[in-house]
């Protein structure tokens, strides 16, 4: 299956998935430009968390500890994803509301989405779909 058809699929994991791929690019950008250090690293720290809970391929490529995986395994269903994300988005949002990380926003924003696309599929038990851009099975396995 093609791009096209895992947008066509109405599994909301598989969305929640593209918001925090769009999220970390939002995150390490806005990192960088931003001048408020505190809020900065925070958001590097939120965009490396996210690149293995939400790239699988980093999994299989990166040497990581056996208590780091545990740590991740946790994050295999909509459940948990959807409260990291909530967790996320209320760092950021807390950022923006005390003024010091204004282009947060739109990070802020990609998070509380993505956010509401794990709860959509949490509430419809749909099974977690990785994208086959990021190394994931795509929703061809998904019955």
């Amino acid at each position: 299956m093609g791009l096209a058809d895992e947008f066509r699929s109405g599994n909301f994991s598989l969305y929640g998935q593209w918001f925090g791929l769009f999220s970390i690019i939002s995150l390490i950008v806005f990192g960088i430009v931003s001048l408020h250090i505190l809020w900065s690293i925070l958001g590097w720290i939120i965009a490396f968390m996210l690149v293995f809970i939400e790239i699988p391929l980093c999994l299989k490529c990166c040497p990581t500890s056996a208590k780091f995986d545990n740590f991740l395994t946790q994050f295999q269903n909509s459940h948990f994803r959807a409260l990291a994300y909530v967790v996320f988005a209320v760092i950021l949002w807390l950022a923006v509301a005390l003024g010091h990380a204004t282009l947060q926003v739109i990070s802020a924003l990609l998070l509380t989405c993505g956010a509401a696309a794990y709860v959509v599929a949490a509430a419809r038990n749909q099974t977690p779909a990785s994208s086959t851009i990021t190394g994931g099975a795509g929703v061809s396995t998904i019955v």
